[in-house]
């Protein structure tokens, strides 16, 4: 489980609890389950986007966005692992394997965007070996219901416009390495 760290202005006593992600997938901080892990590239894991589930959403969240990153491979910018948005502000998790876009678990109107390997929907770890690498899942609080993106968007220009429109960000990190 993770959290943004404070909690923030408003609710009861003049503060609300911190927005959370949490995930029984995911523990916070530790190694990712081979059921995360992407199965080609010399990988065998099950490719299996994670559980996840928020709480304490920021007041005035419209929708919400989703973002999964590796700031370690060795690219210069890191590796997009997960791209996802519109998804709507009454919505309080998604199921395992809601990444898939052929099993289309994901609520309407929802986007899955193209990640660094080049297709739309989750695409789990898979470093070179050596140390292990830092997985982000990141949760953002959108202040719009809808980001109006092309539909070949990069990750950098989806995470520009959520960046742009965010109230709150809830963060999960998973590790791996081989």
């Amino acid at each position: 489980m993770s959290t943004t760290g404070n909690a923030i202005p408003g609710g009861q006593g003049g503060l609300q609890a911190a927005f959370t992600l949490t995930s029984p997938d995911i523990a916070n901080g530790k190694t990712m389950a081979m059921a995360q892990i992407f199965n080609s590239f010399g990988c065998t894991g099950g490719n299996v986007s994670p559980a996840l589930a928020w709480s304490n959403v920021p007041a005035g969240t419209k929708s919400f966005a989703l973002l999964a990153h590796d700031p370690d491979a060795p690219t210069g910018s890191g590796w997009w692992h997960w791209v996802v948005y519109n998804i709507p502000a009454d919505v309080t998790s998604l199921p395992a394997g809601a990444g898939d876009p052929k099993k289309n678990l994901m609520p309407p109107g929802v986007v899955q965007g193209r990640t660094d390997y080049g297709s739309a929907g989750y695409g789990g770890p898979c470093p070179p070996p050596g140390a292990p690498h830092r997985y982000y899942f990141r949760l953002f609080a959108l202040k719009v219901p809808k980001l109006d993106l092309p539909a070949d968007a990069t990750a950098a220009f989806v995470g520009f416009n959520v960046n742009a429109n965010s109230l709150g960000l809830a963060e999960l990190l998973g590790l791996y390495g081989r």
